[in-house]
């Protein structure tokens, strides 16, 4: 049978938490032609795809299907035969409950190209996450998992409870809590002690992993009372005692708190991380993305002729990244930049400046526009020529405060900031409908182009600013910062978050 020239890759997407997908699913999202998704699969991951990536989701919300499971079988074969590289996205891993043999079979029967890449699952990960070991030598040394849901279309039920009931070490199900009366009765209907431990552990791996701990004999009743729903994993044995000494995870700082980030895309990154680090719910919801300056041809010069200057002045890591970027593009030795002396407005551009193994010759105390034109007053610049690294529309307060000073300084606008018109992950509906407890703004840009969204402003959600300017912008449009970070930059925003939040 001649294979086609496409690829299918079954690919895990883990049980939530981003850090839990493995490189090798990462691989596959990214150079992907299309992604087939269900609802499971962390939101975040959609943003690794290529630019031009077609993306379907198939999954199921409640209980309307987007596509029937026949469907997305006949869907990824077509694909795959129009040479295309495909990714069917599960949650968890994807032959664990999750139908990926049934669409491997259907691939190979086609007689297309396919690959399996596992994931880990929520009967593991969701267990480890809520300090619950499924195995643990004092309480067992057997694993039993199964699945509360079964075909509909079959007959009658295949899992056999009174075996379940009598085996020894942990059960661990999944897709049960609809019928979590019924399958907790089962089991002391066959023996399983109603005092045994018992733990539901909802969303698992995510900040809003939710644990309820109880015994077979009152779970069900816990549940109901606490309005617990699915998606959940069950834990039935001793290990559920574990919980007590090692629980970790929802532990963390921020655990629970759900943080919007606006910064672009490309930006985020650092931010996000520090906070989910921290056990934070980060929704990244990116209001402005980067693009060329208008005048391209006149940035182009500018760096070009960069080496002719006394100073280069880098008003932000994005201008840095911009314009050593364009200048690799035209040299391949970091020599021709010649002997400018560098200035940077706060420590996140020096840093940026030295990732190119550049020194930084001057940086202000107060991390602002007019603390850098201060730190100059202490340099003799007088007829020196300097050139200013800036996006469009900024403030003039360096070029100008250093023109003041009797230098001869030209502005390279590096890039603009527009309003992002896309939002892949559904991050503007989920601040909709659920809220937060803290929305963070970098930048002026940011708060323009977060308010022209319309959303109404989530109720108790705090508004975090990096710095004055941020700040002097949110009082413009009617929305005071409810606090200010002290360092005006990434770590000391984060700083600001815990101060407030704990």
């Amino acid at each position: 049978m001649k294979l086609s020239k496409g690829i299918c890759y079954l690919v895990g997407a883990g049980p939530g938490d981003l850090g839990l997908v493995t490189l090798r699913a990462k691989e596959c999202i990214a150079a992907a032609d299309v992604l087939v998704y269900d609802a499971l699969s962390s939101a975040m991951l959609l943003l690794w795809t290529k630019s031009d990536c077609e993306k379907i989701f198939v999954g199921k919300r409640a209980k309307n299907h987007a596509l029937s499971q026949d469907e997305i079988n006949a869907l990824i074969v077509d694909r795959t035969k129009a040479g295309k590289s495909v990714v069917r996205l599960k949650g968890g891993d994807p032959m664990i409950f999750g139908r990926g043999g049934e669409e491997a079979a259907e691939l190979a029967a086609a007689g297309v190209r396919f690959e399996i890449v596992p994931g880990i699952s929520s009967t593991i990960g969701g267990p480890c996450y809520a300090g619950i070991p499924v195995t643990h030598r004092d309480h067992c040394s057997q694993l039993t998992i199964f699945t509360g849901h079964e075909d509909p279309t079959k007959g009658e039920s295949s899992i056999d409870y009174a075996q379940l009931a009598q085996a020894p070490g942990t059960k661990v199900f999944v897709m049960g809590i609809a019928r979590l009366r019924e399958i907790c009765e089962q089991f002391m209907k066959f023996g399983t002690p109603a005092a045994t431990p018992m733990a539901l552990v909802r969303w698992a791996t995510t900040a809003q992993q939710w644990t309820l701990t109880g015994t077979v004999g009152t779970m069900a009743d816990i549940a109901e009372s606490q309005g617990f729903s699915s998606p959940a994993v069950a834990v039935i044995g001793d290990v559920v005692k574990e919980r007590q000494k090692i629980q970790w995870f929802d532990n963390k700082p921020l655990f629970g708190k759900r943080i919007v980030v606006t910064r672009t895309r490309e930006q985020a990154g650092t931010l996000s991380k520090e906070l989910a680090e921290l056990g934070a719910d980060v929704v990244e919801l990116p209001v402005i993305r980067m693009e060329h300056p208008e005048d391209k041809l006149g940035f182009a010069e500018c760096v070009s002729t960069a080496h002719e200057y006394d100073w280069i002045v880098f008003t932000s890591p994005n201008g840095v990244q911009k314009f050593f970027d364009a200048f690799f593009s035209i040299h391949d030795d970091a020599r021709c930049l010649g002997k400018p002396r560098i200035a940077v407005i706060g420590p996140g551009t020096a840093a940026k400046v030295k990732e190119y193994r550049i020194g930084v010759d001057l940086m202000p105390e107060k991390h602002v526009a007019e603390g850098l034109v201060e730190a100059f007053r202490e340099e003799s610049i007088e007829n020196l020529t300097i050139l200013v690294v800036k996006p469009e529309q900024s403030r003039d307060v360096v070029s100008q405060g250093l023109a003041d000073m009797g230098a001869i300084v030209d502005d390279c606008i590096a890039y603009r900031t527009v309003a992002e018109t896309t939002d892949p992950t559904g991050a503007v509906e989920m601040l909709r409908e659920q809220g937060a407890d803290v929305i963070t703004f970098t930048s002026a840009s940011t708060v323009e182009h977060f308010f022209a969204l319309g959303i109404p402003w989530p109720e108790n959600c705090k508004a975090g600013s990096i710095g004055p300017i941020t700040s002097e912008a949110l009082q413009k449009v009617g929305h005071p910062a409810d606090f200010e970070a002290t360092d005006f930059n990434i770590p000391g925003l984060v700083t600001a978050i815990k101060k407030h939040l704990l």
